[in-house]
């Protein structure tokens, strides 16, 4: 990526870009230099998520640099200026990457003293909306002494609009002029941003701010519906970018203060059904508000004091051989060891309050107790999940709808937070339900057309196939008739489809399955209980060879599948003689629910996101500790060398002696961002987590297992995810973590024996 400034007269192509030709001048801080036609070092290394400002002075005809609001000196002086010399903003993209503009439409992050943005902020606007938020202020600030009949100071927190009309009079002059205004973006940053801010700037819980609720009261009461809608939308736009590109610093109050906002925000029910209706999965990537972005350069974020002392494992010789018996370690590095310990606890309590907050916003998007005036919220959120699942699902390749794996992470385990919260609390008032240690998805789920899986492969086949092989199954067992709309008569097409389905599922390495063949599968999956699934799919096979089995006399349900824009909250959780996502209980299971029928759905679509990308993530982020392992026994080799080394080869002892250095430096860098990623994305905590998935899907398995031939309707990811869970709590954990730790780990073992 180059960015900088050309002229008209710059003609770019593929081999060409800014800074290649001589009225163009640009800055690349992924090699570190500046370039207009030719190339020298300039800068500094940029990353994600850092602010580069592009600045040019055309009195003084210099280019400047800054990255994060600090100048990277000047980087070209006397460029070319005069008569018909006009510069533009421009920039060179490699595949893959993006960027995000800001001309002047929004506030400028780092404003620069001296300099103006392309696009002039409305100053007029400005100075009408600071003065209308200070008579407002004024309101909220003042009240009338019924005794003595003057006006105090009061507690602005504390303000109700109970009984003073006067008050509400004024009130509503003052929203006639400032609703406008609050429609445009630069001013909602700039000005109601910053003041909901400052109402949250004390300490202590969000609940004891009722002020923000009551402002929100004001601005449905006083604006119109539309004012309110775009003024809630770009307030939710700037606490993204806000929150997106906040600077890691090591108390992380940034990131705090801008959660706590979205929590107070959102806590108002009607904005917070507007928002989840209509911006936050339709118009913004809300799942960035459940990342934690790892620091790249750990001086800047803070690191060095939190972690003073660094420390890292020697597990392995100098052949990169892992020792089997490790070196008992000398009492220096055992006090380097706890030292380095106690840092990356200071940094995981700080982790945690942000980690907190992430899950108290899931915990109000999931909230189904808010019935007035519609559905609740958290039928809202389950079809816009879905739907996000869809997107990622069917999107394999699109960069531009795919979440990037590592908010996937993030997202996953604040959801599996809130979920189980909301599981056990279910089950606190309902003393038939189960715990969320006993959580499995229910095999209904997979065949009766309640749940959208978007094609996705399931282990018999494709959906079509089995709902016209096993319908007579689907009748007998869980008295459900398929939709004759969705049945098609046998044609030589459907029989080719066959046919290429069972050859791509023959093909399929892991976690395959075709109607009468065997599952592939590890050692540990091979349960005596899932070892018939074998037998209940042949017997599936072959009662396609059989006379059709007349209908049972229970009473039959006709079902469909339904897209998820057209379910209602009675589709999901049922009613009277509906069992919503439980329709077409197999004998095998339970008449007495698990839980809410939507945390269910919920629970499944958590699975499918450990399958779409949590998994890869996983893998990749172990590439730290590698490195880690590699620089360690680079500098313990140079270490012997330098000891072995003749002193009179003061030489070579020098060259030594700077690899030393070099590889210490990048030890102690690797060190502390390995104690962010341990704590972000390898803590006990998180390992628990994808421990409690493995257990949900081979709990899944089991229940499915027991419906027979209708086991075949189970979606293929349940088994990739049962497989990829146990090698990533067997692979990518430990060191950090040990499997042996885990609770009632050898109950989920011996499943494998």
């Amino acid at each position: 990526m180059q960015i900088g400034w050309c002229t008209l007269n710059c003609r770019f192509n593929q081999e060409e870009g800014v800074g290649d030709t001589p009225d163009s001048y640009a800055y690349d801080g992924n090699r570190v230099r500046k370039w207009n036609v030719t190339t020298t070092n300039y800068g500094k290394s940029w990353a994600a998520g850092d602010i580069v400002s592009c600045l040019i002075d055309l009195d003084e005809g210099i280019i400047s640099f800054c990255l994060n609001g600090v100048s990277l000196g000047t980087a070209f002086d006397n460029i070319t200026r005069g008569s018909g010399m006009a510069y533009f903003p421009a920039i060179s993209l490699s595949f893959k990457e993006s960027v995000a503009f800001n001309f002047g439409s929004r506030p400028l992050r780092y404003p620069m003293e001296d300099y103006r943005p392309l696009q002039d902020a409305p100053t007029t606007d400005l100075v009408k909306a600071h003065k209308l938020l200070g008579y407002l202020k004024n309101v909220l600030h003042l009240g009338l002494d019924p005794a003595e009949g003057k006006l105090v100071e009061r507690e602005s927190s504390t303000w109700q609009l109970r009984g003073e009309p006067t008050v509400l009079i004024t009130i509503a002059h003052i929203f006639n002029h400032f609703a406008p205004l609050m429609c445009k973006v630069y001013l909602v940053e700039d000005v109601l941003m910053k003041f909901l801010l400052d109402i949250l700037e004390k300490d202590g819980p969000v609940e004891s701010f009722p002020l923000i609720q009551q402002l929100l009261d004001l601005m449905w009461l006083l604006m119109e519906d539309y004012e309110v809608q775009e003024c809630l939308k770009q307030l939710m736009m700037s606490l993204l970018r806000a929150y997106r590109f906040s600077p890691i610093i090591p108390d992380l109050s940034l990131q705090m203060h801008y959660l706590r906002l979205t929590i107070a925000i959102l806590k108002h029910e009607k904005s917070r059904k507007f928002l989840l209706n209509n911006v936050l999965f339709d118009v913004l990537r809300s799942v960035v508000f459940f990342y934690i972005k790892s620091p790249l350069r750990v001086e800047e974020a803070g690191l060095q004091e939190l972690i003073p002392t660094t420390w890292w494992p020697n597990r392995f010789s100098k052949e990169g051989k892992e020792m089997k018996e490790v070196k008992e370690e000398s009492s220096d590095e055992r006090l380097r060891r706890r030292a380095y310990e106690r840092g990356c606890q200071r940094l995981k309590k700080r982790i945690e309050v942000v980690e907190d907050l992430q899950v108290q916003i899931l915990k109000l998007l999931l909230n189904n107790k808010d019935h007035n005036g519609g559905e609740a919220s958290r039928y809202i959120f389950l079809n816009k999940f879905r739907k996000f699942l869809q997107e990622n699902a069917s999107s394999r390749g699109n960069l531009t709808v795919l979440c990037p794996p590592e908010y996937m992470v993030c997202f996953l385990h604040r959801l599996i937070t809130a979920l189980r919260y909301y599981w056990d609390e279910y089950k606190a008032s309902n003393a038939t339900a189960a715990y969320s240690e006993e959580a499995y998805v229910p095999p209904q789920l997979f065949y009766n057309g309640k749940v959208d899986y978007f094609d996705l492969q399931r282990l018999g086949g494709l959906l079509s196939h089995l709902k016209k092989t096993l319908k007579d199954d689907l009748a007998s067992k869980a008295n459900i008739l398929i939709d004759p709309s969705e049945l098609q008569a046998i044609t030589m097409d459907d029989l080719d489809e066959d046919e290429e389905s069972a050859t791509s599922t023959a093909q399929r390495p892991v976690a395959a399955l075709a109607i009468g063949g065997a599952l592939a599968r590890p050692s540990w999956l091979s349960s005596p209980t899932l070892s018939r699934a074998n037998r209940f799919l042949s017997t599936a096979a072959v009662s396609l060879m059989n006379p059709r089995r007349p209908l049972g006399t229970m009473e039959k349900v006709k079902i469909r599948t339904l897209n998820v824009e057209q379910r209602t909250e009675e589709d999901i959780e049922g009613s009277h003689e509906n069992e919503g996502l439980l329709l077409g209980r197999p004998p095998e299971e339970p008449d007495q629910p698990l839980t809410e029928n939507s945390l269910l759905e919920i629970l499944d679509g958590v699975i499918m996101m450990y399958n779409l990308s949590v998994h890869q993530q996983l893998g990749k982020m172990v590439g730290v500790s590698d490195d880690v392992n590699e620089y360690a026994m680079a500098l313990k080799d140079t270490e012997e060398k330098l000891s072995r080394c003749p002193k009179w080869r003061k030489d070579i002892q020098e060259e030594l002696m700077k690899s030393q250095k070099v590889f210490s430096e990048k030890l102690n860098h690797l060190s502390r961002r390995l104690a962010w990623i341990n704590v972000t994305i390898y803590s006990k905590e998180k390992m628990q987590d994808i421990y409690w998935l493995l257990r949900v899907c081979t709990h899944t398995i089991e229940h499915g297992d027991r419906t027979g031939s209708l086991f075949a309707f189970m979606p293929e990811f349940y088994l990739s995810v049962a497989m990829n869970s146990y090698s990533a709590l067997k692979n990518y954990f430990s060191p950090v973590n040990s499997m042996e730790e885990l609770p009632g780990k050898v109950q989920v073992w011996r499943r494998g024996e």
